[in-house]
């Protein structure tokens, strides 16, 4: 099984940024795809950023250009550069990762999310 913890939110201005982080931790794990989704009050949750290994990074359309996804330390360390942020980004930010735990058996998890408040 794996943990994931996000950290970084907080609340901003609009147009400053933040770094959100997602720390991976438990057993040996082989990520495929990892991503930021986020759930803004009343709305359903949304893809905001994907990375498939092999693939170049997918964006949604509302933070093509403001948002980059990258990783470090064999994905254990996942994160979102946020930039230019708008009010329309203020939501929890929920780190999910998916691929094979143990190198055999495929799994996805979630972390339990971070708020992130952009004030305008």
């Amino acid at each position: 099984q794996l943990q994931l913890v996000e950290s970084g939110g907080g609340l901003v201005q609009a147009g400053g940024s933040l770094r959100l982080s997602c720390t991976v931790s438990g057993s040996t794990f082989s990520t495929t795809t990892k991503s930021w989704y986020r759930q803004a009050p009343g709305k359903q949750r949304e893809l905001v950023a994907s990375a498939r290994r092999g693939e170049s990074a997918k964006y949604a359309d509302s933070v093509q250009g403001r948002f980059t996804i990258s990783s470090t330390n064999f994905d254990r360390m996942i994160y979102l550069q946020m930039d230019s942020l708008k009010s329309e980004d203020t939501a929890v930010y929920y780190c999910h990762v998916q691929g094979y735990v143990g190198g055999i058996r495929y799994s996805e998890f979630w972390g339990q999310g971070t708020q992130v408040t952009v004030s305008s």
